[in-house]
């Protein structure tokens, strides 16, 4: 059991949830288990009861097992865990029991973000997420690593005071709320900022400099924008964007792939990598579930989203949730720093209107709409976090090669 530590519920009142039973997470989340819950499933004696495994390893960690069309062996016909209707829901896994929350601990506690894979959380749908207190703080009980940590770090090796996070959050938070602007300045806007704080010196404004530049920076939108304007993206620029929405839409299954070895594996990701670089001629396969565009032609040629208040209201949703939350940097998102967590924020900007536009292609429309949007940003929200390679080198690269010459505002730009 882990001790007893603060638990923040994500603090956005713009956004509710509750389960409508879809079963779309048990048919598209593998999910990783515990000893407690290989433990509670050996008690459950299923595999004795199916006479069949309901676990299966993948690069040494255990999994739950998932059918040929990807669903979790335990998904029964409308949408109900076989585990849940026959043993209570704190007898499922707990990475069941929390989504689509996440557990983001640093210095100040635990911060329980809200994942936007989930449908119910992008149609803001259901009660107050403070309502879900209950469920978590039980579930959190069983997660021995969540608890406080070192607080995130700022820049590089810079630790960030709780103060700083705060100063932070909210200076961007205040531009994202900001009314009458329009999504595309918006983003833009949100790029510029992130741009700006990986420039900055942070070790010389600390405590509450660090406010006033965060507040200087925000108040200086949208005008600042204007004075600097930006050139669409190189081609070099577009061809790694291209790349990133790649990882974020890449999705290993555990059926047949944990039978394949992990060289090959990754030899077959590399070579779909460089045909996204590449961008010409016959798509690969995309997200599950999207049809294939016929062409990487198709989806350049499919407008990009126009004015849409749902669509605004979602973006505007998800960035938030994903700020406060915990879900941007630290522990929340592998242990990156603060600048560099936000960078890789505006990365999922402009790859969400790129997935978009695929999306769209593929269904066979000229324009985005809110449907393609919803389901770019389950896409990308899905890999936050739970994808290594988003992690890893080839991400921190992309990063700072789009540091250089306003790379993020100009593809934020590009793809809205």
């Amino acid at each position: 059991m882990a001790p007893t530590v603060p638990l923040t519920v994500l603090d956005l009142r713009e956004q509710r949830y509750s389960c409508h039973g879809c079963g779309d997470c048990c048919r598209d989340f593998s999910v990783q288990l515990r000893d407690e819950d290989l433990d509670r499933l050996r008690s459950q004696r299923w595999e004795e009861r199916l006479g069949e495994k309901v676990t299966v390893e993948f690069r040494g960690r255990r999994y739950l097992r998932q059918r040929p069309d990807g669903a979790c062996v335990f998904l029964q016909p409308g949408g109900l865990c076989r585990i849940h209707a026959e043993f209570g829901f704190d007898e499922k896994p707990v990475a069941c029991r929390l989504f689509p929350f996440n557990l983001a601990p640093d210095a100040r506690g635990v911060r329980a973000g809200l994942n936007f894979a989930c449908s119910s959380v992008r149609a803001n749908r259901g009660a107050a997420l403070g309502g879900h207190r209950g469920d978590l703080e039980r579930a959190l009980r069983e997660v021995p690593e969540a608890v406080a940590v070192a607080p995130p770090r700022l820049q590089r090796e810079l630790r960030a005071e709780a103060t700083e996070v705060e100063a932070v959050v909210e200076g961007i938070d205040s531009w994202l709320r900001r009314p009458s602007v329009a999504l595309a300045t918006r983003l833009d806007g949100f790029a510029w900022l992130a741009q700006s704080l990986g420039a900055a010196s942070l070790s010389k404004v600390r405590g509450g400099r660090l406010r006033e530049l965060v507040d200087l920076l925000s108040s200086a939108l949208p005008g600042e924008l204007d004075h600097h304007p930006v050139a669409p993206p190189s081609r070099g620029q577009v061809r790694l964007m291209r790349q990133a929405a790649f990882a974020r839409i890449e999705d290993p299954r555990l059926v047949g792939d944990e039978d394949r070895p992990s060289l090959w594996a990754r030899l077959d990701q590399w070579r779909r990598s460089r045909r996204f670089a590449r961008g010409r001629g016959a798509v690969p396969p995309l997200a599950r579930g999207w049809s294939v565009p016929g062409s990487f032609e198709a989806i350049e040629a499919t407008a990009k989203a126009p004015p849409d208040e749902a669509i605004d209201d979602l973006v505007r949703r998800w960035l938030r949730a994903t700020l406060r939350g915990g879900r941007a940097w630290g522990s929340g998102y592998y242990g990156w720093s603060i600048a560099d967590g936000v960078q890789a924020l505006a990365l999922d900007a402009a790859c969400l209107g790129w997935l978009a536009r695929a999306h769209a292609a593929g269904a066979g429309t000229t324009v985005v709409n809110l449907a393609s949007v919803a389901e770019a940003v389950g896409r990308i929200d899905r890999a936050r976090g739970r994808a290594a390679w988003l992690g890893g080198a080839a991400e921190r690269l992309r990063l700072r090669y789009f540091a250089v010459d306003d790379g993020l505002r100009r593809l934020v730009r590009s793809q809205w």
